[in-house]
This record gives C-alpha cells, structure tokens and sequence, in this order.
C-alpha cells in the first residue's frame, strides 16, 4: 500500500528556546498565519535552555486560530500518562480540538534520572510505552487500539510500570486526539501498527532509502492486530535547505522539493511534513510554494481517469503484438507469501531498447528456507509499488487516447504524466531500488544508505542482477522523456500526436518487462536479507 490516502498536512517543528519565548510563539504565529497545519515543539523536560513543552503549547493554541499543536515527542518517563491524558484533553477542550499527542519512550536516561525520572532500559521503555497509552484512552474514554476494559467505569491497568487501578476517566477531549509515536527499531514499530494512530520518524534517523521497511513492518502489525495500514497516519519530521541548483534531497529548489516530497507521499504513504527549523523566511516559503505544489501532485498522482479505448480494436493503426519469452521468470517459493507478477511476453512497439535475453539471474533460493511474516512482507510490499505504477501506465495510455480523440489537450495530458509517481519520482521505477539511481544521469551518483549497496555488501553474487537493473532504470527514465517530447510534439501541432502511441507502446514494453524482472530477482533476496 504505496499511498495510504490520507489528507496532507504540513508544519512546523519549532526550537522551544527559552531565550527567546516572544520568537518562538511569533513564528507559531507565523505559521497559522501562512497556512499550515501543525506546531510542534520538542518536549526536553529536563533541559534548562528549553520552554516547558505543554506551557508553551497552551500559549501557542491561544495566540492561533486554526493551527494544531503537537509536542514532538512528548517525553513519557517524565510525564505520568493519567496527568499527560489529562492535560492533552483540557487543552484539547480549551482549542477547538487543536491537539495531537506525539509521544516517545524517551531517552537521554541520564538526565532524566536526574530530574527525578526513571532509568529504563531499552525494552522496559517500550513495555511502559504500550502501558502507557492503555492509560491515555482509559482516561480520554474514547477508546481506541489500547483502550482498557472498564467494566466499572474506572480506569484499571495493572503493569510493570503503571499501576492505575481504579482512576475516573475524563475529561474527554474535544476530538479523537491522534497518537502519534515516534518509533524505528522493530519492538515499536509493531506497537504503531497495533496501538497508534500515527507514526512520526525524523528524516536524521530514518532516510527516506530505509522508510519501506519500516512501513512494512507497521503495516504487518497493525493487519496482525486486526487493524488495516491505513489506520495509521505516516508523518515525517524533515529539513532541508532552499538552492538554486539541487544537490541532494530537501537541498535545491522550491519545485525540487515539492517532487520529492510528493514521491513520498505517493510511494510511501507519507502524509504530514514537518519543517524543522526557525528561519521564517524559509517557513514563509514552504507554505507559499512547497506545500502547494505538493498538494497539486499529490492531488494528480491520486487521480485515475477513465480509461475507455486502451485496447479499442478500431484503433486505424492497430498491428498485431508480438510475444517474446521472458528467459528471468522462474518460480518463486510459496512460503514468500506473495506472487512475482508475471510477464506475459506481448510487445506492442518493434524497438527493442535492451536484449532480455541477457538478463542474468539471482542464485536460487534454498527450497526449504521459512520466511518470517515481517520478511514476507517487503516483498509484497515491493509487488504493491510496482502495482502503483502499472496503474500508472494504464492512466498514460488513456491519456494518450483522449488527446488522439480531441477530448482532452495535449498540455493537460503533459501535466498529468509529469505529475505522477514513475514521471517525478527523482529515485525512477522501483521504490525499493531506486536509492541506487536517486540523481538519474548518465553519471548518478551512489549513496551509501541505499538498497541496492546493502544487498552488494550482503551477498556479492547479486552483483549482476544489481548492475542489469540499475541500467533498466536509467534506460526507462529515456523513454519517459520520448513520452514527454511527443507530447510537447502534440502541443505543437496536431501531426504531433502520431507520435504519441508509439512512444508509450515503447514504454509499456519496457516498463511492464521491467517490473516483473525486477520482482522475480528481488522479492526473495529482499526477504531474506532486509533492506539496510
């Protein structure tokens, strides 16, 4: 499920500093002002320099109209859930239903045994985490994944680090306040997917390369725990600078970024921005160019028009297709839970932009290996991207027709192409590879926190295929650009548009044969062997 389909949201993620109290609520202002959705303040308990999370929050709420307020994270060991519950509900009241909860296990343990808190390891924090949000909606009376029974009407969880037995609920808040937790290590991305409502990572902990996986372990938690993944709100704390030239993610234009953060949005499920930082100026225009325009790509990769003569047999220059094998395909393990989509060898164009038949191929896999649910996971998670952007290709196709039957200009189809995943996605076709080719150019350029080096570093004999689909890659973006230059054809002049067929009859070959080479060679080495 690339796109969880939820609303967009954008914010701001705003330093709390108390030397400065009149800045920080002037650029919360700022940021109702220009039209953004959130607030949030890092919650540090512990740290003098700081403004304390929930005062500065009830201020900002009361200096705004229309903005939420979040605390990013709240520190929970410092923070007694019932207390916690309670202040999120009034101030939620006091707002107009204004608040969501981003609550973490906490860290920097030191300090807070110094405030007077407790020292938890690893895994207790993760057991008072989930101990913790049973209490939150036992309080809030909302239910909710997590929610107590309360046979009695009082709140009663009994655990190893929160005992509540016997408090009365209430208040409830003015709307169903949001958990959102931030989470990367396996223990509590299970907890998202089964007890949150949303998920909050930071671009400096989890790089856009390893956000698939961690997806996929949300997702097979939350369907586990009779949940489906769009239960839960993917949000993502991200910083970046404003160039005239790009020079890496969140690093160049205004435009640049919004394509970027758009391909988040459609092939990972990322529905909230927030902008760390406290420059109003680059505040200013992340609300006035970059939100908008991610908004407009969203809002067109979302669209699916009708598709009425994609396969029309009167169409006047119409010749049969021709089938070639597909020597990649073999049969995939059973215990993978999921089906590499087959290539069913028709071909719609004469040119041939590489020779299948020298594809190499993956080892094969150890007929009497088990694979986990979590392991199963990545690889059907790598079918559904891939089923994204076939029903992409399906949208161009018709597309084209329209523009060939005068029903659509071809300006319009040029703006709808240039706005969907496989056209703007800066990583090109396959969500999972695509770090490898992130800078699509003849001289891309490595990163080192990708998939495709993981998988080199993993196993060497993957090497080959590795190499054969980096090329694949890098061979579709051309065709896309003949897709794009017969429609600037079209816009032209009417003798443009004959050349819009054959353009995309080219890209469907290419695209469809791709897809299913790179889910027979992959699916099973990414269960395997994980993507970092």
């Amino acid at each position: 499920m690339p796109d969880y389909g939820h609303d967009l949201l954008f914010g701001t993620f705003l330093t709390p500093d108390a030397a400065a109290p009149d800045r920080v609520v002037g650029l919360a202002r700022l940021t109702d002002a220009v039209g953004l959705d959130l607030v949030t303040v890092q919650d540090h308990p512990y740290q003098p320099r700081f403004l304390e999370a929930w005062t500065l929050l009830s201020v900002v709420a009361a200096s705004t109209q229309t903005v939420r307020v979040v605390p990013n994270v709240a520190n929970l060991p410092l923070r007694p859930p019932a207390v916690l519950a309670r202040a999120a509900a009034s101030l939620d009241l006091l707002s107009n239903g204004r608040v969501e909860l981003g609550l973490g296990t906490g860290a920097f343990w030191d300090a807070i045994a110094a405030n007077g808190g407790p020292r938890r390891t690893p895994g207790a924090a993760v057991t008072a985490l989930e101990e913790a949000i049973a209490v939150i909606r036992g309080i809030w009376g909302t239910g909710g994944p997590g929610s107590p029974d309360r046979p009695s009407g009082a709140v009663r969880v009994r655990g190893e680090h929160y005992d509540v037995v016997g408090a009365k609920p209430g208040p409830s808040p003015a709307h169903p306040i949001g958990i959102w937790l931030g989470a990367y290590r396996p223990r509590m991305l299970a907890v998202t997917g089964r007890l949150a409502d949303g998920w909050l990572p930071s671009l400096g902990y989890a790089a856009p390369e390893v956000l698939p996986g961690m997806n996929a372990a949300i997702d097979e938690a939350a369907v586990a725990a009779g949940r489906t993944a769009e239960d839960v709100r993917r949000l993502y704390n991200i910083n970046g600078t404003f160039a005239a030239a790009s020079t890496g993610f969140l690093a160049g234009p205004a435009d640049r970024w919004a394509q970027e953060l758009a391909d988040l949005a459609l092939t990972q499920g990322i529905s909230g921005f927030v902008l760390a930082g406290d420059d109003p100026d680059v505040i200013r225009r992340f609300a006035g160019e970059v939100a908008p325009a991610v908004r407009d790509l969203v809002a067109a990769g979302r669209s699916r028009p009708a598709a009425p003569g994609v396969d029309d047999p009167q169409r006047p220059d119409e010749r049969p297709a021709v089938t070639v094998a597909a020597p990649h395909e073999r049969g995939l393990p059973a215990r993978l839970g999921v089906r590499a989509t087959p290539d069913d060898g028709t071909r719609l164009s004469d040119v041939r932009v590489w020779d299948e038949s020298s594809r190499p191929s993956v080892p094969p896999a150890d007929p009497d290996r088990a694979y986990t649910p979590h392991e199963q996971a990545a690889g059907r998670h790598l079918v559904d991207v891939h089923d994204h952007l076939r029903s992409e290709l399906d949208q161009i196709r018709a597309l084209v027709e329209q523009v060939a039957a005068g029903t659509m200009d071809a300006a319009a189809a040029r703006s709808h192409v240039n706005a969907m995943t496989m056209r703007q996605n800066s990583w090109t076709v396959g969500a999972y590879c695509a770090a490898y080719c992130r800078v699509v150019t003849v001289h891309h350029t490595l990163e080192d926190e990708s998939v495709f080096p993981h998988l080199r570093r993993a196993e060497p004999r993957l090497a080959p295929v590795l190499d054969r689909l980096a090329e694949e890659h890098l061979a579709i973006h051309g065709v896309l650009e003949q897709v794009d230059r017969a429609l600037v054809a079209a816009v032209e002049g009417p003798d443009g548009v004959a050349a819009l067929r054959p353009a995309v009859d080219l890209l469907t070959d290419t695209l469809l044969s791709h897809l299913s080479y790179e889910e027979h060679q992959l699916v099973e080495p990414l269960a395997r062997l994980g993507f970092l």
